[in-house]
């Protein structure tokens, strides 16, 4: 019997790569096991496949501030490796897949201590904390970026992102349906995440009706971020997160404002729309988003504002820009020929498994 660990949490963005992959792993024959937290958002977008088995451990937080919970999560990552250690043995996998996010250092170290091969996956520009912390116990390090194999070294190989090959299958006529707008105007989607993006919701929001004058607007703004009032607002349609309906969101936006996260970006890449980015700040992140939106800039595939200049004012102004710009972004972005790196980081995953 093939059969893989996948794992990976904390936010979607550290999930929605497996979902690409978990399709062909079943096709080829895999015996699919998760390891995850017990409540985590992985445990509920995992839900949805009953073909894979979920596993919960415990882990704690990589925060990097100081918190009194500091000195209680290491005990937890203990913990952690010692109940992923006993399921490896249990399971006896040929290979374990990392999207990073805390859960996965004792899901690696674990899997590390029994002799079961590990490939990470690194979406952004910069190594994560997590994946930096299990670098040493794996085999393989995949990448989304060229530039970040590079820095790696001899372990990483670049790949490209894998995505759900159902985003490229969107219908806009479902998108219609779906939100029952008129669909007389170009329509604009904006998505902040999993967690949102609470200080771009409330900027939209105030300029919303200037906004609705110039486009429809879908937006999805995470997790409570729902406004009651703007309920039946003519020409905007909110909802906290989708799933199996973004096809056919993206299949109907005509441009696109988001957070910076290194899977969004690339499914913007890869599905050609205009796009406009703001990166999480440095004072609430690590500084990723920044790298990763820089990226996108200078190769011409984004127009970027960072969040201390955004205003109204100023988040009008730019999607006006990107709008009226808009076919200079498409033109950048149908250079690039990389649709979706999950066959790519399939056949590593394969190549590493132990026989």
């Amino acid at each position: 019997m093939k059969r893989i660990v996948l794992t990976g949490g904390g936010s979607a963005g550290h999930v929605t790569p497996h979902m690409a992959l978990i399709p062909q792993l079943l096709k080829d024959g895999w015996e699919i096991h998760y390891v995850g937290t017990a409540d985590g958002i992985e445990r509920e977008l995992m839900a949805a496949y009953k073909e894979v088995t979920y596993h919960a451990i415990s882990s704690g937080k990589l925060r990097r501030y100081l918190d009194i919970k500091n000195l209680r999560d290491p005990f937890r990552v203990i913990k952690g490796v010692g109940q992923s250690a006993r399921l490896m043995r249990k399971l006896r996998p040929q290979v374990l897949f990392s999207k990073g996010g805390f859960v996965s250092v004792p899901a690696v170290i674990g899997a590390s201590l029994c002799g079961v091969p590990t490939v990470l996956h690194e979406s952004d520009l910069t190594p994560g904390l997590a994946n930096k912390l299990c670098a040493p116990f794996s085999k393989k390090i995949l990448t989304s970026f060229e530039q970040t194999a590079k820095s790696i070294g001899a372990k990483a190989v670049y790949t490209g992102s894998p995505m759900r090959e159902s985003l490229f299958n969107g219908d806009a006529k479902a998108g219609l349906a779906f939100t029952g707008l008129p669909g007389r105007k170009p329509v604009l989607l904006m998505m902040g995440g999993s967690l949102g993006a609470q200080a771009i919701n409330d900027c939209l929001r105030e300029k919303l009706p200037e906004l609705l004058k110039h486009f429809e607007i879908i937006h999805l703004c995470g997790a409570g971020g729902l406004d009651p009032k703007l309920k039946n607002t003519p020409g905007y349609f909110q909802r906290e997160y989708v799933s199996d309906q973004l096809p056919d969101l993206f299949a109907l936006c005509s441009l696109v404002l988001s957070r910076a996260g290194s899977n969004a970006i690339f499914e913007l890449l890869a599905l050609g729309k205009p796009n406009l980015l703001i990166p999480l700040p440095l004072a609430a992140s690590r500084g990723d988003q920044l790298l990763n939106a820089q990226n996108f800039e200078k190769a011409g595939y984004s127009k970027v504002l960072p969040q201390e200049e955004m205003t109204g004012e100023t988040l009008v102004a730019a999607l006006l820009d990107l709008w009226e710009n808009r076919g200079q972004y498409v033109a950048a972005m149908g250079r690039e020929p990389r649709r979706s790196g999950a066959q790519r980081v399939l056949q590593e995953i394969y190549a590493s498994a132990k026989k």
